[in-house]
């Protein structure tokens, strides 16, 4: 568990992710949606209007994850959408600068987010349901998909008996779209289907371009994956 935390946050302190720690992901999204929900929520009652809480609840997001997944986000936009060779999309993604295709990416991301909050009645049960079944698709990445690269931080992951490790990953997205059905009702199921369907595109491309997962395409497909849900769940049905 604090492995988990450790790896999916700026907290826990400095501790090697294990073979294991993928199994805490969903419960630690739940965790962090439910922080980023009450302060939306919270702020809602502070603030006239949905402008101000919409913000700040992107601002928690961005500080119960320290960036990191924003990171990995603009990695992978820089890596997997220009025309590279493979290797050289991988050395890309390792740089610590961003590049164009990563800033944009960002701050569309960021954007979309944004305005779906805003469009949103503030919701805890949602956001944590969202956040916990993202958390959930980063555990199946590391199952349905090669590792990408010979080294690195994930390969930790690596090992873990794949058939519980999938069941941990479908009962997370199961409790995830329970929460958002608790906060949205049907829309918040919509959402989390959604969030699937972003998920396994971004697997896809990845496999393509690169071979397989790496952090940063893990981290990506978190941020992308919850967008497109709040996208989904603010629609109108």
């Amino acid at each position: 568990m604090r492995a988990a935390v450790a790896f999916l946050t700026p907290f826990g302190g400095a501790v090697a992710p294990g073979r294991t720690t993928l199994r805490w992901f969903p419960l630690v999204g739940a965790g962090l949606g439910a922080v980023v929900g009450l302060v939306w929520w919270g702020s809602s009652h502070a603030w006239r209007g949905a402008l101000v809480p919409a913000a700040l609840a992107v601002a928690a997001d961005l500080v119960v994850t320290g960036m990191l997944h924003l990171d990995g986000l603009a990695d992978s936009a820089d890596g997997l959408l220009p025309h590279l060779s493979r290797p050289r999309r991988l050395e890309v993604m390792a740089q610590p600068d961003v590049g164009a295709f990563g800033l944009a990416t960002t701050a569309a991301v960021l954007l979309a987010r944004f305005s779906a909050l805003a469009s949103l009645r503030p919701d805890v049960a949602l956001v944590a349901g969202v956040w916990c079944a993202s958390r959930s698709l980063m555990l199946l990445g590391p199952v349905a998909l090669p590792y990408a690269r010979p080294t690195g931080l994930a390969t930790a992951f690596l090992g873990d008996r794949p058939r519980v490790t999938a069941g941990i990953g479908v009962l997370g997205l199961v409790a995830g779209a329970a929460l958002a059905a608790a906060g949205r009702g049907g829309a918040g199921v919509a959402g989390v289907g959604g969030l699937v369907v972003a998920g396994v595109a971004l697997g896809a491309l990845a496999r393509a371009r690169i071979g397989g997962y790496t952090g940063d395409v893990l981290g990506a497909g978190a941020v992308i994956g919850e967008t497109v849900a709040l996208l989904v769940a603010a629609a109108r049905w």
